[in-house]
Formats: C-alpha cells, structure tokens, sequence
C-alpha cells in the first residue's frame, strides 16, 4: 500500500529528473558553446598536448561546481578566470587582460562579441582592452622606429 506522503514523493520524481536533465543539458550548452575557442585560446600559449589537458582540466573543473557556476552572474567569467589562471600556471607566464583581448582579437579572430560572450566581460570593456592593446602596439612600434632611427 503507497501512503500519501510517498506519493507526493513519486509524484516529484518526474520533475526532478526533469531538472536534472535541464541542468546538464545547460552544462554540454556550455561546453559545446566554449570549448572550441578556450582550446584555441590555450594552443595559442601552450603545445597541443598540453592545451588538451588544459582544457580537459578546466571543464571537469566546470563540471564539478556546475550547481554553483550556474548561479554565477556570469558562468563565463568565471570558467574564463579558472582557464586563464590554469594557462598562467602551465605556460609559466601570467597574461593580462589586454594580452588576452588582443590574442583572442587580432590572433584567433573572434569578433568583439564572441570576445564578450566566452570571457564574460562587457562588449564595452572588451572594446575598451583592444583600444588599450592598440595603444600599446603603436607605443611599441614608436619606440622601435626610435632604436632602428638613432
């Protein structure tokens, strides 16, 4: 005989196995929607090899505090942070924002949305570190033409 109480518990089963699916769905939509560029971005500054790992890394990494990534502000920003520190910590040197603007930008090719959307950043603040790398660049280039000059 199934009491009341147990009922109600069957009767939320369904729901719950329907959250669950939604909840991974929502981290494979994540994955599928970032891996490609995080693993361009990280064979960019490490061999192929260790790219792999990298990536592989950080996305079990995602997956294993997906319940609390997800209620992030922004899941992106953080999974950004986590991939950027782990390239840090593997290639041995850290980067800055604007040295990641500019290899995302003007070496892999992303537009200033797809920069915004798969770091978690502002269209305006990527808009921004590219204006702020540009500078950079022709800082450097003016100080070369000065040595090559005198």
């Amino acid at each position: 005989m199934t009491t009341t109480a147990r009922r109600k518990t069957m009767e939320r089963r369904p729901g719950l196995c329907a959250n669950a699916a939604v909840f991974t769905n929502a981290f494979y939509a994540f994955y599928d929607l970032h891996r490609p560029a995080y693993f361009a971005f990280a064979a960019a500054r490490l061999s192929s090899e260790e790219a792999r790992v990298a990536v592989s890394h950080l996305f079990s990494l995602v997956a294993e505090n997906w319940a609390a990534v997800v209620t992030e502000r922004r899941p992106s920003a953080w999974a950004w942070e986590q991939h950027t520190q782990v390239i840090a910590r593997r290639s041995g040197h850290p980067s800055t924002a604007i040295d990641d603007v500019r290899l995302l930008h003007h070496h892999l090719k992303l537009t200033i949305g797809q920069i915004a959307a798969m770091t978690g950043t502002e269209t305006a603040t990527v808009t921004a570190l590219l204006a702020a790398s540009d500078r950079e660049i022709g800082h450097t280039a003016a100080i070369g033409r000065t040595r090559t000059a005198s």
